[in-house]
């Protein structure tokens, strides 16, 4: 039986904006997977908690934002596991749960040349495909070549959820930066002010 192909896309999504969206419909129309899930990461064990909102919120913006497009859906599997989340764990958790499927991990350039840095990052690239899209300045380092890695030629977005913060806290109307849905809860629910 031909098992399902799921990409999936961690990330703390803090917000979600039309970048995350673009390389998504990129990489489910120009790869060969089925569906992509979104993955709301609770806390990102590289990365700074203090301007984290708070993740149920985050998993509505992203609810929001893909609506009932049904290439996607978004997971909160890593909400309800240890924290901080790891990347192993949460695939670990995923193929036992879901046999039928074939998990291909969604990453940028700059991630894989960090991956050293991953727990159990090793038996990750040996057992999972890493779907790599571009991202200025990176290359890939040492793993560039790993028969594990392809390369998506998405286009670079240069929107960051952090320029996003930034603008909206200096009272900034970013409603094209959005999914527009998202960007009104985010505005309603006051977000980032």
């Amino acid at each position: 039986m031909l098992k399902q192909r799921v990409g999936l896309f961690f990330g703390s999504f803090n917000p979600i904006h039309n970048g995350h969206l673009i390389l998504a419909n990129y990489i489910i129309e120009f790869t060969d997977l089925n569906t992509l899930w979104f993955v709301v990461s609770p806390q990102n064990p590289l990365k700074e908690k203090k301007s984290l909102l708070e993740e149920l919120h985050r998993f509505d913006m992203v609810e929001k934002a893909i609506g009932d497009d049904p290439r996607f859906r978004v997971s909160d599997i890593e909400f309800w596991m240890p924290k901080p989340s790891f990347t192993i764990d949460t695939l670990t958790r995923l193929s036992e749960k879901n046999p039928t499927i074939e998990f291909s991990v969604i990453c940028g350039m700059d991630n894989l040349e960090s991956i050293h840095k991953w727990k159990n990052y090793k038996i990750l690239l040996d057992s999972y495909r890493f779907l790599v899209y571009p991202r200025k300045g990176f290359s890939g380092g040492e793993f560039a070549n790993h028969p594990s890695v392809q390369f998506v030629e998405a286009p670079e977005i240069e929107i960051s959820s952090s320029f996003i913060r930034r603008a909206v806290a200096s009272g900034k109307n970013l409603s094209y930066f959005m999914p527009p849905k998202a960007f009104e809860y985010m505005t309603q629910m006051h977000f980032y002010e």
